[in-house]
């Protein structure tokens, strides 16, 4: 880790405005931090840490109530399966201008590191003024971010459980971190973008487990078990991955593109670099973070319509696709009509992609 000085903001505690946190309590998302000092960053200036110490805290009784809530949940749905996740402890943003950090890591709120947030749902966001003096070069960091693994079964059990609030309450209580004990898994998001400027938006099918019904944007989740070769879900661990961080990121990166392969059916070839926009928070599911990306399609709306209707892996994912211009992607806000029809992960991205393509 770079040695420089630091402040602090988490998935769950720290440093956040509270004013800002106030007035984000009834929406269903918020933007955790987000890339507008830098249009936005690539592969190459983000790195990861990995650690167990980053893992949920395991509690005997909790997890014997994950484990029955799981039994109860295959037993309905016999088709779903356990997979390992990548879990958002905390991120560091690294900068040389220290004094405009308020202004780039939370949407409309001011850091202050000697206040506490209370406000379920902040990942740890740490702020290290970097010694470089110059404008961002080539490779370097300007984004860590900070990973232990989970597991989707953990997500249902805590941040998509009933007892969600009060496992947040628990955890700000005995170890003053309000997501301490919830799985976070990082998943990620596209605003895919065509050749023609439309935006990409995807309704959402009645077979999925969330927010049916409503537009979406591609996306999924980082996968563990493609940087363990040969290993079975339940046996991946921190100690497999050591050694293997800048293949995370890559996997971070490139998962975003893979589901747009499988979701839009489009090939990949037809990508180009993702580029990350921030970080967004579920609060439908207790803070989940999502990293959001712009990603440019070498395609027109018309030719991804003709692949999307061909269907694609996870077509089933999915009953239409629709374009928005990117103009009116930028205009889109809480007052339009189309927003109620947009689930919480999308609207986290059009927030996202507002802020640094305005910025």
């Amino acid at each position: 880790m770079l040695e420089t000085h630091l402040s602090i903001l988490q998935t769950g505690a720290q440093s956040v405005n509270m004013e800002f946190v106030n007035s984000r309590k009834e929406h269903e998302v918020s933007v955790m931090l987000h890339c507008a000092p830098w249009r936005g960053l690539r592969e190459q200036h983000v790195q990861v840490e990995l650690s167990a110490r980053f893992n949920r805290h395991s509690i005997s009784h909790i997890d014997q109530q994950i484990e029955t809530q799981w039994s109860q949940r295959i037993a309905e749905e016999p088709w779903i399966f356990n997979g390992a996740k990548f879990r958002l402890h905390s991120a560091i943003i690294i900068d040389q201008t220290p004094e405009t950090l308020p202004n780039c890591v939370c949407d409309g709120g001011e850091l202050q590191s000697e206040r506490i947030s209370q406000e379920p749902g902040f990942t740890h966001l740490k702020v290290e003024p970097s010694k470089q003096k110059d404008g961002c070069q080539k490779d370097e960091i300007r984004l860590c971010l900070q990973l232990g693994l989970t597991c989707y079964k953990d997500y249902l059990g805590t941040n998509w459980s009933r007892d969600a609030k009060v496992l947040q309450r628990r955890g700000q209580d005995e170890f003053g971190d309000p997501q301490v004990l919830l799985a976070q898994p990082l998943g990620v998001g596209a605003v895919m973008t065509t050749a023609d400027h439309q935006v990409v938006l995807l309704r959402r099918s009645q077979r999925v487990a969330e927010a049916t019904g409503l537009l979406d944007i591609p996306g999924g989740h980082p996968e563990p078990k493609t940087l363990c070769e040969g290993a079975s879900e339940a046996c991946i661990s921190i100690d497999l991955l050591r050694g293997k961080e800048k293949a995370v990121v890559a996997e971070i990166f490139m998962s975003v593109c893979a589901e747009i392969r499988d979701e839009v059916n489009v090939p990949l070839s037809s990508l180009g670099e993702p580029v990350l926009l921030g970080i967004a928070l579920n609060h439908t599911s207790a803070g989940r973070p999502s990293a959001e990306f712009c990603v440019r399609c070498s395609l027109t709306a018309k030719e991804v319509q003709e692949f999307y209707w061909r269907g694609g892996p996870e077509a089933h994912e999915s009953t239409d696709i629709m374009f928005l211009t990117e103009k009116d992607l930028l205009c889109l806000d809480e007052s339009a009509p189309l927003w109620s029809e947009l689930c919480p992960s999308a609207k986290g991205a059009v927030m996202l992609y507002r802020k640094v393509m305005d910025f």
